[in-house]
């Protein structure tokens, strides 16, 4: 079957609380031409990070991001009739880095049994090859020795080979790269195998899980909101999460909880003025998560400041330690943003991710769950993923049509996420400079 006539079906969008979020749509139609102006100077000013995810929800009333990934899994669960555009984006992204690159060392997470996630790999593989370059793949996996073949469910095959090092110099055997292209977080910390290479790492080191914080990149996006907001002339609160995070905590020892708490309810408090203001009639709620780390581990949802000061023993192991056993000992305090966004008969929550690479966005997916609620972390086992139904809606919106009519609503979809984009690329030059 031709790629161009798989359909794809949107998730609906299940409120009655369209009014603010269709005054959010109806601005960014009637100023697209000063947002996309606006996105280019700011991409003059600070370049793009080379690729990127961004996790949104919906909540009908407002639309915000919630999470950024610098280092995307998933690029198999995408819409395959975007890959040209991510052909395209690719050769941009390499040739703004070294323009005359052809060998690319593509460094993994240390995943063997994951095979959602090797799948990934080998998309993201058969991407830089359609761009143009050889690709071979580097493991971090200490125990790996020599070359290491594995067949895929989709039957595309990997080959994991041993990192070597030989001065400034990483290389796999008979492969001396241009580029080490990361897609592994760093969350167990910097690998000295890569440390201090004449070679170009793209993202670089100093970006990931074991040096950067969540909170400093909502602080950036606060920011980038924020003057947004002024050039379209909107409430910066329907975009921006708040958030707050209050330093060290040990959830096995209850150390740090009173901290928690108070932060905890004013936060809530902050919430509730904001939904009386548009008449929200839900309740607010937070979303308390590690503040370094990823794979949706160490998160969870209150309704209280009460809640922290009686958490059970199961609760406080969940929330210590996140992705490879590393403990949680600080947490950000996230405004929790609703999903409104329902799949299929039976009406599971959904919540789209956008994949960017470079500053061009490039698709993405609903990321769905048959048992998680409208205020609950989706990232977790038991979710599947939907492709974004259009080629070109996150970036061609229809202004003939309703505010909320899926051109729309994923062109929203879009310009939120590359506002992410830009916070994670001042964050960048910030830790630069």
């Amino acid at each position: 079957m031709d790629l161009q006539e798989i359909e794809y079906t949107p998730p609906h969008l299940t409120t009655a609380l369209h009014g603010p979020l269709e005054y959010l749509e109806i601005h960014l139609l009637e100023h697209q031409a000063n947002i996309e102006r606006w996105l280019r100077l700011q991409w003059q000013k600070t370049p793009a990070p080379f690729y990127t995810s961004v996790d949104l929800r919906n909540a009908g009333f407002k639309l915000a991001p919630v999470d950024t990934n610098l280092f995307p899994a998933g690029f198999n669960n995408i819409n395959p009739t975007t890959l040209p555009l991510c052909v395209q984006a690719i050769q941009s992204a390499i040739e703004r880095v070294n323009i005359s690159a052809r060998n690319v060392l593509l460094i993994p997470e240390n995943h063997t049994r994951n095979l959602y996630y090797l799948e990934s790999v080998a998309t993201l593989r058969d991407i830089l090859q359609k761009a143009g370059y050889e690709v071979r793949i580097g493991s971090l996996l200490p125990d790996l020795s020599s070359p290491l073949a594995l067949t895929l469910p989709s039957k595309k095959s990997l080959l994991l080979e041993p990192l070597i090092r030989e001065g400034n110099c990483v290389s796999v055997q008979g492969f001396i790269p241009c580029i080490v292209l990361l897609n592994n977080d760093l969350s167990l910390g910097r690998p000295p195998i890569l440390e201090d290479l004449d070679q170009e790492i793209i993202p670089p080191l100093h970006v990931g899980w074991s040096n950067r914080y969540k909170s400093t990149h909502f602080s950036h996006y606060s920011q980038v909101a924020k003057e947004f907001s002024e050039q379209i002339n909107i409430d910066p609160w329907l975009i921006d999460p708040h958030f707050r995070n209050c330093g060290k905590i040990n959830f096995m020892k209850k150390e740090g909880y009173e901290c928690l708490a108070d932060n905890v309810g004013d936060l809530l408090n902050t919430i509730q003025r904001k939904y009386t203001e548009y008449n929200v009639s839900q309740p607010p709620f937070v979303i308390i998560k590690a503040d370094a780390g990823s794979y949706g581990m160490g998160v969870m949802t209150v309704h209280s400041a009460e809640e922290i000061l009686h958490l059970n023993r199961k609760q406080r192991s969940h929330m210590s330690s996140t992705k490879g056993g590393q403990k949680v000992r600080q947490v950000i305090l996230q405004e929790g943003v609703y999903t409104f966004e329902t799949w299929g008969k039976n009406n599971a929550v959904a919540e789209p991710v956008v994949y960017m690479i470079d500053h061009f966005v490039v698709g993405g997916f609903y990321r769905v769950h048959t048992t998680r609620g409208i205020n609950e972390n989706l990232n977790a086992p038991g979710m599947h993923f939907e492709p974004l139904a259009f080629v070109e809606s996150c970036i061609t919106p229809d202004q003939s049509m309703a505010p909320d009519a899926c051109p729309n609503r994923f062109y929203a979809y879009g310009v939120i996420a590359r506002l992410a984009l830009l916070a994670s690329a001042r964050e960048f030059s910030f830790v630069n400079n």
